[in-house]
């Protein structure tokens, strides 16, 4: 099981998003910290070294670290933001 870590902005969008979108999202991310090499909706990043999980309209941008287990979240946005 991994470690989830968040950056700031992260953790202050999951915070004032509605709670139901948050529960949701927070279900993805800890079936994530279980099993992240058998998620679904996962690409690599072109242009930077990390992932995107998306969940509905939302994405998830993070990055994992393998030898210390720690996957750390680094922003949650809608589709469009997300890339800016």
């Amino acid at each position: 099981m991994y470690k989830i870590t968040f950056s700031k902005q992260a953790d202050k969008t999951l915070r004032k998003m509605p709670r139901n979108l948050a529960l949701k999202i927070a279900k993805k991310i800890k079936e994530l910290a279980n099993h992240p090499e058998k998620m679904s909706n996962i690409k690599k990043l072109t242009n930077h070294p990390g992932y995107r999980m998306r969940v509905g309209d939302w994405r998830i941008v993070y990055l994992v670290n393998d030898n210390e287990k720690n996957i750390h979240i680094i922003k949650i946005k809608t589709r469009g933001g997300v890339y800016k």
